[in-house]
């Protein structure tokens, strides 16, 4: 009505000679706002989880509308470039495997059980036939490193890390010193780094295996006593 600025005017139900019942404009949002505010009005509105949700199902819809504004194709542009995305993540995990974490601190070769070079030998070719690699990686070097105990070329000494054995190893085994060092780390990535070994790793760590048994050692004092003669000798 023209001449009710700032006031809302409420008809009465009664006959046309009553008067008008007006009420100023925020007194009367007020009282809108507290009869809307009733549950009998929001009985049948969404829940909280109903909300959230279509909340998410706009935002990824805006999100997905802008990229394939900016993508050339349009929406057909932009799943060929997430599905390209997705094709090489997995051929990059498939290619690399598990990513490697380095050990946080040096552990021991060996547990509490001391066992053959025979018996772990024995472990790594049962778990080697049941397709379980890591485990046969881990038992082979232990086998390694037990047998050069064995034959007196590395001390007996508990608390041995494989990094370790692999250097004392390498000084009266030379030529087999980097693969002694390659089967040190891929024993330590395995037990310690959460990577997952494979056939090969095992193969190759078998034929290592085989190779030290066969090789005499290189003393580095010809000239020693007659414990390094013994020594020597119980090594050949």
């Amino acid at each position: 009505m023209p001449g009710a600025t700032g006031r809302a005017v409420l008809t009465a139900g009664g006959s046309g000679d009553e008067p008008p019942v007006t009420i100023p404009r925020d007194p009367a949002r007020e009282a809108a706002r507290r009869e809307l505010s009733k549950r009998m009005y929001h009985e049948n509105d969404p829940g909280w989880f109903q909300r959230a949700l279509d909340a998410l199902w706009d935002w990824l819809g805006r999100l997905f509308g802008t990229a394939a504004s900016a993508t050339p194709g349009g929406a057909v542009g932009l799943a060929v470039v997430i599905l390209f995305a997705v094709a090489v993540l997995a051929a990059l995990w498939w290619r690399l495997g598990t990513p490697r974490r380095r050990p946080t601190s040096a552990a021991v070769l060996f547990d509490e059980r001391p066992r053959s070079a025979a018996q772990h030998r024995a472990a790594s070719e049962a778990h080697a036939a049941q397709g379980h690699w890591s485990q046969a990686v881990q038992e082979r070097m232990r086998a390694v490193v037990r047998s050069l105990e064995e034959r007196a070329l590395l001390d007996a000494r508990p608390g041995r890390t494989a990094d370790e054995a692999a250097a004392e190893a390498g000084r009266v085994l030379p030529a087999h010193t980097d693969r002694l060092r390659a089967a040190a780390r891929e024993f330590d990535d395995v037990t310690y780094g959460g990577r997952r070994a494979g056939e090969q790793s095992y193969h190759r760590l078998a034929e290592l295996d085989r190779d030290l048994e066969r090789t005499r050692p290189t003393l580095a004092d010809s000239a020693a006593g007659p414990a390094r003669s013994t020594r020597q000798g119980a090594a050949e």
